[in-house]
């Protein structure tokens, strides 16, 4: 229940504090007042979208405060959980607007996204405007306010479709690649033969290089490296060492150790050559090499580098290409089996979503069975009783939202045919329907607090009585806000404001005046007589009241 509104520097409002009560609120006044001001002002706190210049003109900001009880079901307690934000029994939505445009939120003080400002809204309020009946007029509206009645999710429904379309896009895909596979299928078979038939291995490149260079080496350096041992073997620097050593040693003795270093610096000296010449025959181990072998090398290499380039890849990378084109051979190969399972997946999918619209529309036309009757019920007491109201449910392409379309049409005279509101109704009887259709639809909410905009415009005589008898059934034991022009309608409310215009100090401002007993009945007459309020309409207006 909104329990307080509170409003500073808002188009014609520059202070306004409102206290709210339960049942039938009634906001009266002259056509231009401010009424739409209070509407609008509302909206903005709620994070609803509406008009941009809300800040009163020589203002540096505009606020708007709201406060709502809120009971311990209530769902606005989930949003606000989902958020993060603390509550107890109440909720304070306070939002600023900067003459600037910029726009800041809080709830419970706490700073709040738009997004979540409007989910909580939705828990808190239900604004029915003057102009709201073009929703009820446009029939692509009709299929989400019949599933608002009955209450149904059509969420399995949209993760079917979701399912139905990512199968046939996998199908779609899979039917290109296999085109696409079968348009190089030659090239497929034959680069796979021609990678399979090298083998090529990670690393082979750069060591077949090594050993291709190192034999072309092999004949320019070898004759030096063969010089070279000839140079340190038995008949070169290794056989002089040795008889040095034989020498030195049988000297030895006779010098009392003078020798001893030498000795020992001489046998390591031959231990280093005979290590240096080891390394020189495995050097020219490795020079000793065949031509045939060296050609078979250089072959091998060029062979490699050939089909890298080929391939525009590395040769280093070429296993990893063979085993890619391999892949996509192998999944020419078994792209009709893969198709064939894409084809089946595609088909159960879509057994899922008939079933799942299947199940949706029986709900729907069950709904729409008890919505037809609901509406019977509330059309008789705002003088429609002879009214049809019907909900046609028709095939409709499949989509997230089912295969249904849903239209509402009326027939509102005994006999004539049925059709679609806005040819059928007159502005009153539209009025009436929508007064009707939002009590139905709003009727399993709790803790919703219900606004109508002049809901009761063309109609007058019984005709608004009956509006407003409605009105205050539906406001007992909840919270309905309603602006009017109707004296009928204001007649039956029990908390009663009226809205009007003050020069002060040379600026316009909208005052809202909650009316004493007295008061009221002067407002009343007001509303039926016009500016000139006579006592015949005062007693018109106590006879409303007591009615």
């Amino acid at each position: 229940m909104l329990r307080s509104l509170a409003i500073r520097d808002m188009l014609l409002i520059d202070r306004l504090d409102l206290e709210f009560r339960p049942g039938l609120n009634v906001l009266t006044g002259e056509t231009g007042a401010g009424k739409s001001i209070l509407l609008d002002s509302l909206g903005f706190v709620l994070g609803w979208r509406g008009r941009a210049d809300l800040v009163r003109q020589g203002a540096q900001q505009g606020e708007v405060e709201a406060v709502f009880e809120l009971s311990a079901d209530h769902p606005g307690r989930a949003v606000l959980e989902d958020a993060g934000i603390g509550c107890d029994d109440e909720v304070i939505l306070r939002r600023v607007n900067t003459a600037e445009g910029r726009k800041t939120a809080w709830i419970n003080d706490r700073r709040a996204s738009g997004e979540v400002l409007r989910a909580l809204s939705d828990t808190l309020v239900e604004l029915h405007g003057q102009h709201d009946d073009r929703g009820l007029l446009n029939p692509r509206g009709h299929r989400q306010l019949l599933d608002l009645y009955a209450g149904v999710d059509p969420g399995p429904v949209r993760a079917a479709w979701r399912a139905l379309s990512d199968a046939r896009r996998a199908r779609a895909a899979a039917t290109d690649r296999l085109d696409s596979l079968r348009a190089e299928e030659d090239f497929l078979r034959h680069a796979v033969k021609e990678l399979d038939a090298l083998d090529p291995q990670p690393g082979e490149e750069a060591e077949l290089d090594q050993r291709r260079r190192l034999m072309q080496a092999a004949v320019r350096l070898k004759g030096d490296v063969q010089r070279a041992s000839q140079a340190l073997g038995d008949d070169g620097a290794e056989r002089l060492a040795l008889d040095a050593l034989r020498w030195l040693e049988d000297a030895a003795d006779g010098v009392e150790g003078r020798l001893d270093g030498a000795i020992e610096a001489l046998g390591r000296a031959i231990s280093e050559l005979s290590e240096a010449q080891a390394g020189i025959e495995s050097c020219l181990d490795a020079m000793d090499t065949d031509p045939t072998v060296l050609e078979q090398v250089e072959e091998r290499l060029f062979a490699l580098r050939g089909l890298a380039r080929k391939h525009g890849v590395l040769p280093d990378d070429l296993g990893a290409h063979a085993v890619a084109l391999r892949d996509r051979l192998e999944t020419l190969d078994a792209g009709d089996q893969g198709l064939a399972k894409l084809a089946q997946a595609e088909a159960a999918a879509q057994a899922g979503f008939d079933a799942a619209c299947a199940d949706l529309t029986a709900l729907r036309r069950q709904a729409a069975t008890r919505l037809d009757a609901a509406m019977a019920t509330e059309l008789a007491p705002l003088k429609m009783e002879r009214a049809v109201f019907q909900t046609i449910l028709a095939p409709a392409d499949p989509g997230p939202e089912g295969a249904d379309s849903v239209t509402f049409e009326v027939a509102t005279n005994p006999g004539a045919p049925a059709g679609p509101l806005n040819r059928i109704a007159s502005g009153g009887e539209l009025s009436r329907f929508l007064l009707a259709l939002k009590v139905c639809l709003t009727g399993g909410q709790s803790g919703l607090t219900l606004i109508f905009d002049e809901i009761d415009r063309g109609v007058g005589g019984a005709t608004a009585d009956a509006v407003g008898r409605r009105l205050r059934a539906l406001a007992d034991g909840a919270q309905v806000l309603v602006v009017t022009h109707s004296p009928q309608v204001a007649a039956l409310g029990a908390h009663h404001w009226r809205v009007e215009k003050r020069v002060v100090n040379g600026v316009t401002l909208s005052h809202v005046m909650p009316l004493s007993a007295d008061a009221r009945i002067d407002e009343i007459a007001r509303m039926i007589s016009g500016d000139t309020i006579t006592e015949a309409a005062r007693g018109a207006a106590r006879a409303l009241i007591g009615a």
